[in-house]
């Protein structure tokens, strides 16, 4: 897969966000006739969930990564890798109400670190645990030790059925393949912006309000079908 350079991510980079919310609003009226259509519970089948999470990364990664799907009790091991990638579906909520289902793969480094956190967030949720209780608990497990800041690395996002909230324009939409960079505790000030904002190349998140867990997005070009190395799953 080959990442946009830096010149074409500044050209090209603006306008794939201006699409990524002309996405999140088309998304947000369809949602609005059928949100179930978008998310994953512990209800959906297994084999679907396992379907989605493989999509975040071309085949050659992904086909050796550990996955995980959602049960009754939290995320369940589905299949052991062998190449120290993880694949999930990441959900997100606000309240009671579930905004994000979107396809991940995480590196090695965020497989120990980052994703711990997350197995955390659904064991809680299926505890019934509020939102507010489940970050409570992430932000002291990241100040006793229970969970690891990242360091370098990265994480897939390259399927076609990312469907995320976003907090700029408060409503949820399906979003561009990408990749993110972990960067925690980073600033706007630290890639030169005074502020979030729309036009940040490249894009920094902090979906989850933890700054260990603070992102940036960069999106890339997916490779072709015929790509040996591309995403070649069934959708």
């Amino acid at each position: 897969m080959k990442v946009m350079d830096w010149k074409e991510a500044t050209s090209a980079g603006l306008m794939l966000v201006g699409i990524l919310f002309l996405f999140i609003s088309a998304a947000a009226q369809e949602e609005s006739k059928d949100p179930a259509v978008h998310l994953v519970t512990a209800s959906t089948p297994r084999e679907q969930q396992i379907e989605l999470a493989l999509s975040a990364a071309p085949t050659e990664v992904s086909s050796k990564a550990t996955v995980y799907v959602l049960g009754p009790k939290g995320e369940e091991k589905a299949r052991e890798g062998t190449n120290g990638f993880s694949c999930i579906v990441w959900r997100s909520f606000k309240g009671t109400t579930q905004t994000s289902s979107a396809p991940a793969c995480f590196d090695a480094e965020g497989s120990r670190t980052i994703m711990v956190a997350y197995l955390r967030r659904e064991e809680l949720r299926a505890e019934g645990k509020s939102e507010e209780e489940i970050k409570d608990d992430i932000v002291k497990g990241y100040e006793d030790g229970r969970f690891k800041t990242p360091g370098p690395g990265f994480l897939y996002m390259m399927s076609d059925e990312n469907y995320v909230y976003d907090d700029l324009s408060k409503t949820s939409g399906f979003v561009p393949p990408h990749l993110m960079f972990y960067a925690p505790n980073k600033t706007p000030q630290d890639v030169g912006y005074e502020s979030v904002s729309p036009g940040m190349v490249p894009y920094l998140t902090r979906g989850s309000g933890i700054g260990a867990e603070s992102l940036l997005v960069v999106f890339a070009k997916k490779p072709s079908q015929g790509d040996s190395t591309g995403d070649s799953h069934k959708h």
